[in-house]
């Protein structure tokens, strides 16, 4: 075919199979409208024209197709980071994030003229991995609200918007008052949750301590780690690679009537060809090693850990009613320091799925997000010179 793009190699079939047209395309639903495989095994085009627009072709069933330029193009393997755009891609963090942490305002978000709010806190997730919302009414009813507009609250064993003090109602340590290091939530199951949320509505102090007193903890802890993977790739080749490739069991088993497995095993950093896509972090959870892999990969992980818990790696912040933060529960990392006095909890998960949805929807003209949606592969192939960036900061 030959073309705007100059000279292209296609199948006729794939051309024909993916006709855009009201006959071919219901334009509701973007579903296909007819039966693929009642094509002619040797469909082809016998004529065709361009306009500014699109491609029309001919085919030899009569049929007739217009393809747009701009999907057409779409289509083509690595146009997915350039059509989206630099801005889009993500950024590693350390510390210093806390110079300008990303947010958004409550109202902008709840706003229902405009769509920049919830456009501005899907894309700070998807680039920086977390924001906060700030200026949120302190109460579940006002953060449900806000995290609805992502998407639709995920429900798992804990149940689904969660409001919580520490009372150990859950036998989980989330629901006491002692520290938690870097861990990501959610790791025994097959989909770990996408996002994860926290509003601290109230924190008092114990009885017979000053309600002002400063000393009461509780301080959260951020961690990204797709920079942590970044730096131990770095600096220990080995030990990165162990992480990619061992296997090892998560569970959750404290609850009365729960036995949560994954599908399968899996490893702590996850990839899909040269995409850093996952990190499932959770020592607490992780069940026992496989015997003949046990030594590699404890040595691998107390070099993994020694990177979480650097200074440098560690963003700590007070979390104060009316700030929500949401972070992407497969790449940041989150803990707290030890705390006195009751604190109320509220927040939820949210799924992945619905999350890049939102993400896509917000963020890019209807057309480009269906182009690709409809070309899955091209999200994970960016020019060859630029895959091992890709590695960690690919494009949406």
């Amino acid at each position: 075919m030959i073309g705007r793009f100059g000279v292209v190699h296609r199948s006729s079939t794939r051309n024909r199979d993916n006709c855009q047209c009201t006959q071919c395309v219901n334009q509701d639903t973007r579903q296909r409208n007819f039966d693929t495989f009642q094509l002619s095994e040797d469909i082809h085009p016998v004529n065709f024209s361009q306009t500014q627009e699109n491609l029309e072709v001919h085919w030899s069933d009569s049929h007739k197709s217009q393809h747009p330029w701009s999907w057409l193009e779409s289509t083509f393997d690595g146009g997915y980071a350039e059509q989206f755009g630099q801005d889009h891609t993500r950024s590693l963090w350390s510390s210093n994030v806390e110079d300008s942490p990303p947010e958004v305002p409550f109202d902008a978000i709840m706003s229902e003229s405009d769509g920049t709010g919830i456009a501005d806190l899907t894309k700070n997730i998807w680039v920086h991995g977390f924001s906060f919302i700030v200026g949120t009414p302190p109460t579940p009813e006002a953060t449900e609200a806000v995290l609805s507009k992502i998407g639709p609250i995920r429900t798992t064993h804990y149940g689904g918007f969660y409001d919580f003090i520490p009372d150990l109602a859950l036998a989980d340590t989330a629901y006491t008052n002692l520290a938690l290091p870097a861990h990501t939530d959610t790791t025994y199951f097959t989909e770990p949750a996408g996002l994860q949320a926290f509003h601290l509505l109230s924190h008092t102090a114990p009885p017979n301590a000053k309600p002002t007193d400063d000393a009461l903890g509780g301080q959260s802890l951020l961690v990204d780690g797709f920079n942590a993977a970044a730096i131990l790739k770095k600096e220990f080749p080995d030990a990165y690679e162990i992480l990619r490739t061992t296997r090892i069991p998560m569970h959750a088993s404290g609850n009365e009537g729960i036995a949560i497995v994954p599908d399968q095993t899996y490893p702590v950093i996850e990839q899909d060809g040269d995409v850093l896509t996952k990190v499932r972090w959770n020592n607490d959870d992780r069940g026992i090693l496989p015997l003949f892999e046990a030594s590699k990969w404890y040595n691998a992980a107390r070099k993994w850990n020694s990177i979480l818990k650097r200074r440098t790696s560690e963003y700590w912040f007070q979390l104060t009613p009316g700030r929500v933060v949401v972070f992407d529960n497969w790449r940041v990392l989150h803990g707290r320091a030890g705390f006195e006095g009751i604190r109320r909890i509220c927040g939820a998960y949210i799924p992945r799925d619905d999350f890049m949805s939102r993400y896509r929807a917000t963020n890019f003209p209807h057309e480009t997000v269906i182009g690709r949606n409809l070309n899955m592969r091209s999200r994970f192939s960016p020019p060859r010179d630029q895959r091992e960036e890709a590695a960690i900061t690919q494009a949406p």
